[in-house]
């Protein structure tokens, strides 16, 4: 159902399935902030485009003929993703009770996307639908395991609807490049409400907007993840090692810090002990890799909102992202918590935690 106000938004009400669960005392576990798009997968066939890679970087770039008609294989459209999205369907898929603020539009692609949130038991409750903009709709290129997205953000205005009593934990990702405003809104938020723990996955944007200008939100944050590429960036640090660029992250005002390492791992600190984590074998060559890195954090938060430890939560996260590369899209392989239990019990010996120097 929904209520119309006078500057022409749809607010949209939740139903009494979609009504968050509250902890004992009307609080959430998990609420995520952030874009929700719908994703586009064009699967492209391995004899149409080809890739190069440049050996100084080795970074690599999809390459198809320019003017021609491209033949493709097919296309898969997932609704209601995005990094935040993402996040709150794995914590939700384990157990906690999670809720996504975002935006819709009050169209078509919108409504399927709040069908698959509720769906998924994540709470719609602080999710706005608008007249006259459109539901964000990516184009995922997908060759091979890997994946280019051309992507599109409506200019949504964004709010912050929470109450007097704040969740356990906020996750913020991506948001677009008129923002800047609300995540100033979201640290002050913070400050007042001691209760509730940030976790920060910054997108693209928020990379390039740099430390100085989000400088009131690292400071509040509690768990901070990047990959050693964007690490790189916002430190401008082309050379530490890993472990190490976690710890100069910390000194911005994170408490913990997680970097990924891709197939080579991933690394925590925890403000005072510094732990590596290799990856979970994978049963098959990953099919695609869209999600790998929002289910790893997401799992991660959601393993220590459950009362694990840091160097316990770095077993979970990578078993969640070798599920997701198995399948298409960022939310189809999430697991839930007993599956990633039995993986973790069948885990080989070698995989665990190494607490380093």
């Amino acid at each position: 159902m929904t209520q119309q106000d006078n500057q022409g938004k749809t607010d949209f009400i939740a139903t009494e399935q979609s009504q968050p669960t509250s902890n004992g005392a009307g609080q959430l576990d998990f609420v995520g902030i952030g874009d929700t798009v719908v994703d586009a997968f064009i699967r492209l066939k391995e004899d149409q485009a080809h890739t190069t890679c440049r050996v100084d970087t080795t970074a690599c770039e999809l390459c198809m003929p320019f003017g021609a008609k491209v033949p493709f294989d097919f296309v898969k459209v997932a609704y209601a993703v995005g990094n935040s999205a993402n996040a709150c369907v794995s914590a939700s898929r384990l157990g906690l009770k999670s809720a996504l603020i975002t935006n819709l539009g009050n169209d078509d692609d919108g409504k399927k996307c709040l069908a698959s949130l509720k769906n998924d038991g994540v709470s719609t409750q602080y999710i706005k639908e608008y007249d006259g903009i459109k539901t964000n709709y990516h184009y995922v290129l997908w060759y091979d395991s890997e994946r280019t997205i051309l992507i599109k953000h409506e200019d949504f205005p964004y709010t912050l609807p929470l109450g007097d009593v704040g969740p356990r934990w906020l996750y913020l990702s991506s948001l677009n490049e008129k923002s800047l405003a609300y995540h100033h809104e979201i640290a002050a938020y913070l400050a007042k409400h001691p209760e509730t723990k940030l976790s920060f996955q910054p997108g693209g944007f928020q990379i390039k907007l740099g430390v100085e200008a989000l400088k009131d939100l690292y400071a509040h944050t509690e768990v901070f993840f990047c990959n050693v590429e964007e690490a790189r960036l916002i430190l401008k640090d082309k050379e530490s090692a890993p472990k190490d660029l976690a710890k100069k992250v910390a000194g911005l005002g994170p408490k913990i810090i997680v970097i990924t390492d891709g197939p080579k791992g991933a690394y925590v600190f925890d403000g005072s002990d510094s732990w590596f984590m290799p990856i979970y074998p994978d049963p098959a060559p990953p099919y695609e890799r869209t999600g790998a890195g929002d289910s790893f954090a997401s799992t991660f938060i959601s393993a220590l909102a459950l009362g694990k430890t840091p160097s316990e939560a770095i077993a979970w996260a990578p078993i969640n992202s070798m599920s997701v590369v198995q399948k298409v899209g960022a939310q189809e392989g999430l697991l839930t918590r007993e599956a990633l239990e039995k993986l973790l019990a069948e885990a080989p010996d070698n995989y665990k935690a190494v607490k380093l120097d």
